[in-house]
């Protein structure tokens, strides 16, 4: 059980660390404009679908790349909405650099 004391703590240092506090707080600013919420979500849809079409096809569409690109050139003018995108990313940086130590330990019985 000592692994899933260390995964429960761990769980818990994630949400005590800075970048997941200023995720919380940047999505509590974006959750109270619902023209953000709604922005945010139509960026996030077209930038899935773009990824989900160029994984099945092995294609990038590079017209949808553009609008992609403009869109979130757009949305980053907006102060509330930087914000929450780059305490998206450092969060997610936090958690990849997690679960990659942990591939690391345990890559000899996982490859």
């Amino acid at each position: 059980m000592q692994v899933y004391d260390t995964v429960n703590k761990l769980a818990e240092e994630l949400k005590t660390s800075e970048e997941y506090k200023k995720l919380k707080q940047a999505k509590e600013q974006i959750n109270m404009n619902m023209e953000y919420q709604t922005k945010i979500s139509n960026f996030n849809k077209l930038r899935y679908e773009e990824q989900l079409s160029s994984i099945q096809t092995g294609k990038t569409n590079e017209a949808k790349m553009q609008e992609i690109q403009k869109l979130y050139a757009e949305l980053i003018q907006i102060e509330p909405v930087k914000n929450y995108f780059d305490a998206e990313l450092k969060f997610n940086i936090l958690l990849a650099d997690v679960n990659k130590a942990i591939s690391e330990a345990v890559k000899d019985v996982i490859s």
